[in-house]
């Protein structure tokens, strides 16, 4: 494990679970479920700015925003026309709304595959791609932006939830949604809030990650199980959790390949996830609830 560039890889790959994680985080705490769809929120985003660059000739930061704004939109949709109707329906219960969402996911990949066509598209380089020697290992610049993306992120949403009026809402609605309310607190607006960073957060991780390996509408639920399960492994007890969840996911699907080829990485990662649902569900960063 003394090889740097597999260190490299691995981080890079873990930042990306990292920030799936996050948006699934932002969107629990403001609604109290999980959201299923983050992973072909993330796919959306990355396929819409190939496929606009590919086949249309769209300039790249150009490609990106439209790709941002789309996973955007489709996430305030899912919250206004699909999961607050749901619920209005079916009363407290989430099971419905998660039925819902679960549904969403399938749209939404499907969907992709039917618009920007059903073969894998090469992922589209903000910079040029030179590579740098750093040491024994080689880094292209994509790397490092997709690093420091999830740093700058993690970091900002760590502030933000602290300091910003909104950002506490989004706390005391996770805490109690039902004495929020009876407070008179903009639950509605706070669930809403969270839906669109959840998406801003998905597209971004999406974009950036698919000038790797590229990137197909049929990765919406690898990434969607993947960045679940490194929220449960990091824990919703700290912002910091999704990161850590994610890196040792990175990890794993780094190393068990290259040591162990015999057990896979997707096997590595579902026992692991196992061992996590049964004992200890609550991730290894405990969310204290403020009475």
């Amino acid at each position: 494990m003394k090889d740097p560039q597999l260190w490299i890889s691995a981080i890079e790959i873990g930042c990306f679970f990292g920030l799936i994680a996050l948006a699934y985080l932002l969107i629990l705490v403001g609604s109290g479920f999980f959201n299923f769809a983050i992973g072909p929120y993330a796919m959306l985003g990355g396929l819409s700015t190939s496929w606009l660059v590919v086949e249309h000739e769209v300039p790249v930061p150009l490609a990106m925003l439209v790709g941002i704004v789309l996973v955007i939109i489709v996430s305030a949709v899912t919250e206004l026309a699909v999961v607050r109707q749901v619920q209005k329906r079916a009363g407290k219960g989430e099971l419905p709304a998660l039925v819902a969402v679960s549904a969403v996911l399938f749209a939404v990949q499907q969907g992709s595959g039917l618009i920007f066509g059903q073969r894998p598209l090469p992922g589209q380089q903000i910079v040029p791609v030179t590579p740098i020697n750093v040491g024994s290992a080689v880094v292209y610049p994509s790397t490092f932006i997709l690093i420091g993306t999830t740093v700058v992120f993690f970091i900002a949403t760590a502030l933000w939830m602290r300091s910003s009026r909104m950002g506490r809402l989004l706390r005391a609605v996770g805490d109690n949604k039902e004495a929020a309310a009876v407070l008179g607190l903009p639950v509605s607006r706070a669930r809403l809030t969270a839906f669109v960073l959840g998406g801003l957060i998905a597209a971004v991780a999406g974009i950036l990650f698919s000038t790797k390996s590229g990137v197909a509408f049929t990765h919406g639920l690898g990434w969607t199980l993947t960045g679940f399960l490194a929220l449960v492994i990091g824990g919703t007890g700290r912002i910091i959790g999704p990161l850590v969840g994610g890196l040792i996911l990175g990890a794993i699907q780094v190393f068990v390949p290259f040591y162990l080829a015999s057990l896979g990485p997707q096997a590595a990662i579902f026992l692991l996830g196992l061992v996590f649902f049964a004992f200890k569900p609550e991730g290894i960063f405990t969310r204290k609830v403020r009475a």
